[in-house]
């Protein structure tokens, strides 16, 4: 079979709890994968610290997935 079927190349991925346990954990493997990493979370300083340590591929933003203002805004540093 050509290709790696688990290639993320080109995507982006929105993972939302990033700042620490599984979160952190599968932005860390989206990224691994290929893809473009956006890791939010309400404490954007541990958010921060994770995408700094992932590296190029990932950046954070603050998040509150129960605020549809912060959806909005962490959509828009997104894109």
């Amino acid at each position: 079979m050509g290709g790696d079927i688990f290639s993320l190349n080109g995507q982006v991925a929105l993972v939302t709890g990033a700042s620490s346990g599984l979160g952190r954990a599968f932005a860390g493997y989206l990224a691994d994968a290929g893809a473009q990493v956006v890791l939010g979370a309400r404490r954007a300083d541990k958010c921060a610290e994770a995408a700094a340590e992932i590296g190029d591929s990932a950046m954070a933003v603050a998040l509150d997935v129960t605020d549809a203002d912060s959806i909005e805004a962490a959509l828009d540093a997104a894109e």
